[in-house]
């Protein structure tokens, strides 16, 4: 039997995201930052037999996205500074570390142009010990996590100052087990935030007019109000009266059933095909396609050629008995590729040997609220 299933094809378009600063803030920024960097273990915790001189001063650079006030993602690119030291073996240590960061932060405004930030991420870092003056050289690369807060002040709505520090661990020497590290950093760093903040809107006086009265609630009122009483839901223009899209649509209108080895249509099947032509007579814009199918038995070869058979016995009845243009019609035999029964079983067969029906067009559609 026909199955009258209505399939409607939506087509949406997508809008990028994108900011300008007619718009407002975007969530983009840059900065930089300078500190300095206390490597552990170091002088301080006396684990070292002499200290040397350590220029332990660090930059960085980054880039970083707001997904929205509170929570962002930064990537940059950062140089914790190098220190000096002379071990129990009496060789001089010099050693640094840097690499790329990748991390996320956090804020919390506190105050007017006043907030804290809470950062975790990783580091890839390449860190290097140019022992003894450069004459033992070793380097490894890896992956340090750090964690991070601080305290920031908005000059502007672009620019802003903030106090940072960072905890940096295991930076290790692992190709040749010469060094095992954790780190500090304290620093402040500046950003700017691209864009601008969007000018506060001036309502305009309302002036009521007593006669202006919207009976059907459209947003339009009476006097300027073409098409009254439209309904509630549908989209109007302004005059009043409500838009329309054209929007494309399929039906599939469903199957006919075959014998076996046959492409004669059954007697029962006429009352579906005469559906098919009655839809066709109401909708002249829209078209068909006759899709034929076979069941899988025999070479497939043959049943190829036969489920084109049975398409074309169907296209012949709508166009020689029922007057469909044959420039409406199109058929096509697709043998056993596209089976909806799976299995050898006769049920299986039976409902593999069949036609199917797809009607396309478009239709004329209100456009909701």
């Amino acid at each position: 039997m026909m199955k009258n299933t209505l399939k409607v094809v939506l087509l949406t378009s997508m809008l990028p995201f994108a900011a300008s600063a007619a718009e407002g803030m975007t969530p983009w920024y840059v900065g930089g930052g300078l500190g300095v960097n206390n490597y552990e273990p170091n002088c301080d915790q006396k684990t070292m037999k002499v200290c040397g001189e350590d220029d332990p001063y660090a930059w960085d650079v980054f880039g970083g996205y707001l997904f929205n006030d509170y929570f962002g993602v930064e990537l940059g690119y950062r140089d914790l500074g190098r220190a000096e030291w002379t071990d129990y073996s009496n060789k001089l240590n010099d050693v640094g570390a840097r690499g790329m960061n990748l991390g996320l932060v956090a804020f919390y405004p506190f105050a007017d142009k006043w907030s804290l930030s809470a950062e975790a991420g990783a580091m890839n870092y390449l860190i290097s010990n140019k022992k003894q003056w450069n004459t033992e050289y070793y380097s490894d690369s890896g992956v340090a996590p750090y964690v991070g807060a601080g305290i920031g002040y908005n000059f502007t709505d672009n620019l802003k100052l903030a106090a940072k520090y960072r905890r940096y661990e295991n930076l290790d020497e692992e190709k040749w087990n010469t060094l095992s590290m954790e780190s500090n950093y304290w620093g402040l760093e500046l950003s700017y935030r691209f864009g601008s903040a969007a000018p506060t809107a001036v309502a305009a006086p309302v002036v009521a007019v007593a006669a202006d009265v919207d009976s059907d609630n459209d947003g339009v009122v009476d006097r300027l109000d073409k098409c009254p009483n439209t309904p509630s839901d549908h989209k109007v223009d302004a005059t009043g009266c409500t838009v329309y899209e054209m929007a494309t649509t399929k039906h599939d209108l469903g199957g006919l059933l075959f014998a076996n080895n046959s492409a004669v249509i059954n007697q029962s099947s006429y009352a579906d095909i005469e559906k098919l032509a009655n839809y066709m007579k109401k909708n002249p814009e829209h078209t068909v396609i006759i899709e034929g199918h076979a069941s899988n038995v025999g070479k497939p070869a043959y049943n190829m050629t036969l489920s084109e058979r049975r398409a074309n016995s169907v296209a012949q009845v709508l166009e020689n008995k029922y007057g469909i243009s044959s420039n409406r019609i199109k058929s096509v035999g697709y043998g056993i590729t596209k089976p909806i029964a799976q299995g050898n079983t006769p049920e299986a067969h039976k409902q593999n040997r069949r036609i199917e029906a797809i009607v396309t067009g478009t239709e004329k559609r209100a456009v909701l609220k």
